[in-house]
């Protein structure tokens, strides 16, 4: 169910707030173009910067759209545990398939720390959890041992989406955790690499732009032509390229501007691209046919 691409959906904004019908739109875009899951309000769908109400629009418009034709994870993390418990329990009652869960980020927990957030997530609210792990972002770093003990302790925690770029400590993961574990790549130039040592999918920034590609590697590389899922791997990274040029999700949101898909507009902290930035993502997705 939790296997193959899944969209970090963007949130679409016009004149600073959230702009349903754009996003519902976008959704069935997604679908119609072979995409294997949806995960709203993560880190591309600016969830930092959503309000508890937006979150709950945010959430409720995907499950609504979607029609239970491909499943929905939805964003519930916090750095406070009480807070990603009360998301967690929106997360349900809204009826998304998983929640998707950062590490607590800024306050720097340790290991068991973790560990205590989601047992104190689990205890509470009995839905599948994809723990997020991106040492980049949030501070921390959730070791594959205290993964191996979570999995083993938590059963509501299924799967991780591993941003560390590290396979030595992905291909740990995978080892500590077993084959039914998912391990879902947080970064989209790794997603053929974990495939082949044992991983599941991606959760994927790329794939805003070019679903049916990200859902095609995946699904090549799962009827075993690894021939074909190179090929794509290699077609897809001058745009996996182009979609770090500045902070996530400044490059991904300008690009669907771009490609008429929604507004160009986005909530502070986050701004505009830098117009050489601008130029290069535009020569990029000319050169991909995508504008």
């Amino acid at each position: 169910m939790f296997s193959g691409a899944f969209s970090a959906l963007v949130t679409p904004m016009r004149g600073g707030t959230v702009d349903e019908e754009s996003f519902r739109e976008f959704v069935e875009w997604q679908i119609e173009q072979g995409i294997n899951g949806l995960v709203p309000c993560g880190t591309t769908g600016e969830s930092g910067t959503l309000s508890h109400d937006e979150h709950k629009l945010i959430i409720r418009a995907c499950v609504e759209q979607a029609k239970g034709r491909v499943p929905v994870i939805a964003g519930a993390g916090s750095n406070s545990t009480s807070e990603a418990i009360e998301l967690t329990r929106v997360v349900k009652d809204i009826g998304a398939d998983a929640a998707l869960h950062i590490t607590p980020y800024y306050n720097k927990p340790t290991q068991e720390g973790m560990y205590q957030h989601f047992k104190a997530i689990a205890a509470e609210v009995s839905l599948p959890v994809i723990a997020y792990n991106v040492p980049g972002r949030t501070g921390v770093n959730l070791l594959p041992e205290t993964l191996a003990r979570i999995s083993r302790d938590i059963p509501e925690v299924i799967g991780v989406k591993e941003a560390t770029a590290s396979l030595g400590q992905i291909s740990n993961v995978i080892e500590y955790c077993g084959p039914d574990f998912l391990v879902l790549s947080g970064d989209d130039f790794t997603v053929l690499p974990i495939l082949a040592i044992g991983g599941h999918g991606v959760i994927s920034v790329t794939s805003n732009v070019v679903p049916s590609k990200m859902a095609g590697l995946c699904k090549a590389f799962s009827q075993g032509n690894l021939a074909e899922a190179r090929r794509l791997h290699y077609e897809i990274e001058p745009i996996n390229r182009a979609m770090f040029l500045e902070t996530n999700p400044g490059p991904v949101k300008a690009a669907l501007a771009l490609m008429k898909k929604m507004e160009p507009d986005f909530r502070l902290p986050m701004v505009p691209l830098q117009p050489e930035n601008q130029k290069r993502l535009e020569s990029t997705l000319v050169a991909a046919g995508l504008i």
